[in-house]
């Protein structure tokens, strides 16, 4: 095994499995800290998905800690540990803590922070990210319900969350090639924050990178990676991945913008819908066994779909009322029970909108490990479970990835 990574969500970590597929690697994507007696076959990298992004700080170090010790204990040769491409972090946490804590398991006192993903529109220029063309505290993260994202300076933020020195590597150094960002990487003390505006800088970090011991960033920083590892000309297998047969439905916990708009697309082509909202959940006029009706009830061309994600405003009034943490709780809670009983009734088919939603729900249906198929948007797989009682396959979209018209579709790209 070469890479050994760490991801703080599940939707992050198809994301990065996905790009290390891509690149020619052997890729298996276990959930939660595994066990060291696990069989990961043939696998050239793991990808540890971990719940582990709004937890308490100490918890998030405890986990990530927990499993790179059994993936150093696979012979993992590099460890990345992957966050999301918008940042997504409070003062107090998590990226720096962790990054921090690694360092120290690694003994190392360098690393990189990118979290660009340039084919998404998430670029960083002079230390400060940018989501299209405006700066990641102008952009809709700003209203975040966990993670409210109102600084761009990524130099300034992580330096708010760590115990090393943050540093900028800028631009003018990664197009001055390989050389000299390495040498910019051996005289590091500390953490960079490292400059990228497109593809080609990516790859020039990830062979610059080939002796860190450990790398942070977003899926984006594993493009150049593999290629320090792999023979040349080692192509990504194009092999299908079979998929059960069965009833599909398509469900969405995410209070982004992308998704908001995803919803409301699929609506307007007819999708059947149900929408859930926090306070009703948590004054119970709304059950699991209501939901699961209106699904199996939804017969059609399509799968129904159920959401409860919601304007800044919404969510706001729902947090008010039940206090933030247990708001997106209560409907993550709702939506898992929901998932564990549509699949009792014969659905093995999901697609998932929202990083904390999917984590949810993945762990309730049991799924050890994923296998990669293919691409839906970037970022994006159709996977297979691996492992558990019966097989499913899953769509897993961070709150932010995929175009207008995601969820069907990811429909029609199922056999």
């Amino acid at each position: 095994m070469f890479i050994g990574a760490i991801a703080d969500d599940l939707t992050g970590a198809t994301d990065l499995s996905l790009t290390l597929s891509r690149e020619g690697m052997r890729v298996l994507q276990v959930v939660g800290v595994p066990t060291p007696d696990l069989d990961i076959g043939d696998a050239e990298a793991v990808v540890v998905s971990m719940k582990s992004r709004t937890n308490p700080a100490a918890q998030a170090v405890r986990m990530s800690l927990a499993a790179a010790e059994v993936l150093r204990g696979w012979g993992a040769r590099q460890f990345l540990f992957k966050y999301c491409s918008t940042f997504d972090s409070t003062d107090q946490g998590n990226i720096g803590p962790v990054a921090d804590a690694l360092m120290a398991f690694l003994g190392t006192d360098r690393t990189i922070a990118c979290p660009a993903f340039p084919t998404n529109g998430r670029t960083v220029y002079r230390g400060h990210l940018f989501v299209g063309n405006r700066l990641l505290s102008e952009s809709s993260m700003k209203d975040h319900p966990l993670t409210p994202m109102r600084d761009a300076d990524l130099v300034r933020v992580l330096g708010r969350q760590s115990g090393n020195r943050v540093s900028l590597i800028g631009r003018e150094t990664v197009a001055a090639g390989d050389g000299a960002l390495k040498s910019a990487f051996d005289t590091l003390a500390g953490i960079a924050i490292v400059d990228a505006i497109d593809d080609a800088d990516l790859r020039t970090i990830g062979r610059a990178a080939r002796d860190l011991p450990l790398i942070t960033g977003g899926s984006g920083i594993a493009l150049g990676l593999p290629a320090n590892f792999l023979p040349e000309g080692r192509a990504a297998s194009e092999a299908a991945l079979p998929v059960p047969n069965g009833r599909a439905v398509f469900l969405a916990g995410s209070c982004s913008a992308a998704t908001r708009r995803q919803i409301a697309r699929a609506i307007a082509a007819g999708v059947p819908a149900l929408r859930l909202d926090a306070i009703a959940i948590a004054e119970n006029r709304v059950s699991i066994a209501e939901a699961v009706a209106f699904c199996v009830d939804a017969a059609g061309d399509v799968p129904p779909l159920v959401w409860s994600s919601a304007d800044p405003d919404e969510v706001q009034r729902a947090q008010d009322r039940l206090g933030r943490d247990r708001a997106g709780a209560m409907v993550e809670e709702f939506l898992a029970g929901l998932a564990e009983a549509l699949a009792s009734r014969g659905f093995n088919r999901f697609v998932i909108a929202g990083g904390e939603t999917s984590g949810a729900i993945v762990t309730r249906l049991g799924v050890p490990a994923l296998e990669i198929g293919p691409e839906i948007d970037p970022g994006v797989p159709w996977t297979r479970s691996r492992g558990g009682s019966s097989p499913l396959a899953l769509a897993l979209k961070s709150g932010n990835f995929g175009v207008e018209d995601f969820f069907l579709k990811a429909w029609r790209l199922l056999p």
